[in-house]
């Protein structure tokens, strides 16, 4: 199947995942995405492709030679995220000449907003009707895998080992891994793809927390409010300005971590906050977690106990569990040269399943998808980022092989 039609196939199906239902997976068009995979697995020789009762997909590519080669796991999410419409069902190919390109009569993608449309001049680009999202974050992961499998059952000479395949739910709400069978996966190693840009390689990530807050006010008539009114919308806005206006995400970049206010609802007599807690390092992480823990307290004192906050932490930075199998950095490094792509190896500003996995002792990852604008109607993803992921797979699987 033609990529392009393959991946057009994915994001007509909305799998948007829901952090407010603690079911896995969280939306029925997950598991409706895992079904279509799991038949098209079977139609491209994965007999054991299945999924289990979570929505997870598992299948086995065997070894067709008796060298030594390290068992391979490529991971992706079915899950899109939770920010706008995810059923695209109407996007677009754009042959890019320059200039800004148009959505719709609302919504552009302008040089200005977006320069790495410079780099793209000559590519074919497929975007939003700028009313959904794309949905590259993941099913262009899920659409490279589907290539590499297609790619081997029509190629048998390529010799190779054991090949594990997954997909995850619920990747976009921190719970792709909760449910993975790292045992039955059975792979030594893993990568994830499921990163930005043509040629990213990446194995550092964010430590991550979320936290939620409730404010109690006290609510009566304002005209006799005097000494007795606690409005718990000015409490709120209160301990938002108490956290570093610096650390906030439109203001840092590379290492920096930030705060990031995801969740405001509320009235006079009770308000919910939601945050999510970003850093690298590890004691920084932890003195931000401090620094909010602090301004809650300072906020009880001063009105009497008012607020409670939850903080759970939601994975960690994979770096530590990268490392010590740092050979598989360079299999990936090597076979991008090998192929003309230039790698781009930095820290993730977000987390990944991969993550999750390398504490579980599935060291894996993370590799390009391919796309830009994740999460938005600006997503977009030049098509030969598909075909060159594809390209990638299939070299690091070569060259696996003892």
């Amino acid at each position: 199947m033609d990529a392009v039609k393959r991946f057009f196939k994915y994001i007509a199906v909305d799998t948007k995942s829901n952090e407010d239902n603690p079911e896995c997976p969280s939306t029925k068009g997950q598991l409706e995405l895992g079904k279509m995979l799991v038949q098209e697995l079977h139609e491209l020789g994965v007999a054991d492709a299945e999924q289990d009762a979570h929505g997870y997909v598992y299948g086995t590519i065997p070894a067709n030679t008796d060298k030594k080669a390290p068992v391979i796991g490529f991971i992706a999410h079915m899950d899109t995220a939770p920010d706008l419409d995810g059923k695209c069902v109407n996007p677009k190919i754009v042959h890019y000449t320059g200039g800004d390109i148009k959505l719709n009569e609302t919504y552009s993608l302008t040089v200005k907003e977006f320069p790495f449309l410079n780099k793209l001049i000559g590519e074919d680009i497929i975007t939003t009707d700028g009313t959904t999202l794309l949905g590259a974050d993941d099913k262009s992961g899920i659409t490279i895998i589907m290539g590499m499998v297609e790619y081997l059952r029509d190629n048998p000479q390529v010799q190779h080992g054991t090949i594990k395949i997954g997909f995850t739910p619920d990747e976009e709400i921190g719970r792709g891994a909760d449910l993975f069978d790292v045992i039955k996966f059975g792979a030594d190693f893993a990568y994830t793809i499921d990163g930005g840009e043509i040629g990213e390689l990446e194995y550092e990530n964010f430590n991550a927390a979320s936290a939620k807050i409730e404010i109690q006010g006290k609510n009566v008539h304002p005209g006799t409010a005097k000494n007795i009114m606690i409005n718990s919308l000015r409490v709120a806005g209160e301990l938002d300005a108490m956290l570093p206006v610096e650390q906030k995400p439109e203001y840092t970049e590379g290492y920096e971590g930030f705060f990031l206010l995801t969740h405001l609802n509320g009235a006079v007599d009770h308000t919910s906050m939601s945050y999510i807690i970003r850093d690298h390092s590890t004691d920084k992480f932890e003195q931000k977690k401090t620094l909010l823990r602090n301004a809650v307290a300072f906020l009880n004192t001063k009105y009497g106990a008012i607020i409670t906050l939850s903080i759970t932490d939601s994975y960690y930075n994979m770096r530590g569990q990268i490392e010590p199998h740092i050979e598989i950095i360079d299999l990936a490094k090597k076979s991008m040269e090998e192929i003309g792509i230039t790698p781009i190896i930095h820290p993730i500003r977000g987390g990944t399943d991969g993550a999750r996995l390398s504490f579980m002792g599935l060291p894996c990852p993370n590799i390009f998808a391919g796309g830009f604008n994740f999460h938005g109607r600006f997503e977009c993803i030049p098509v030969s980022s598909i075909h060159k992921g594809i390209d990638l797979l299939i070299r690091i699987i070569e060259n696996a092989v003892g």
